[in-house]
């Protein structure tokens, strides 16, 4: 019997989520333990926070945060010119039949949480968020 097809959006396989997580923990020890010669990645300290793979394996994009969200793009220009360097350090530790390219990019999920925290703390937003005690405005007062 043949599996129904669904035509809605899907999310990523078990697969790759899990080839995902193993690139990330490998690229945290990569960034901790070597040392990438480039001006822009000097004394900073850069949380990947997440792993996209292709279906295919053969492709990622690692988003990534310099530490205290400073010079973000200066940061990802230079992994991005060194990836093949980290592609082979990553290939020596990982498990897999193809190492992935890599894409690095900035993750701006940091800038959007602050800019909800903002909006949060709007004095306008605020009331509209702050229970209010019921009213007895449906009453009939006979």
């Amino acid at each position: 019997m043949k599996r129904p097809q669904s035509k809605g959006p899907q999310g990523p396989s078990q697969r790759q989520l899990r080839a995902g997580e193993l690139v990330r923990h490998a690229l945290v020890e990569i960034f901790r333990e070597e040392e990438i010669n480039d001006p822009a990645l000097a004394g900073v300290s850069v949380t990947v926070t997440e792993v996209r793979v292709n279906p295919d394996l053969r492709h990622a994009t690692v988003f990534v945060e310099p530490l205290g969200g400073e010079h973000a793009d200066e940061v990802v220009k230079a992994l991005n010119k060194h990836s093949k360097f980290v592609r082979g350090h990553l290939g020596r530790m990982i498990d897999m039949r193809f190492t992935p390219d890599l894409h690095f990019r900035h993750d701006e999920s940091f800038n959007e949480a602050a800019r909800m925290a903002k909006l949060f703390d709007d004095p306008r937003v605020r009331q509209d968020l702050t229970p209010q005690p019921p009213s007895d405005s449906w009453k009939d007062e006979d």
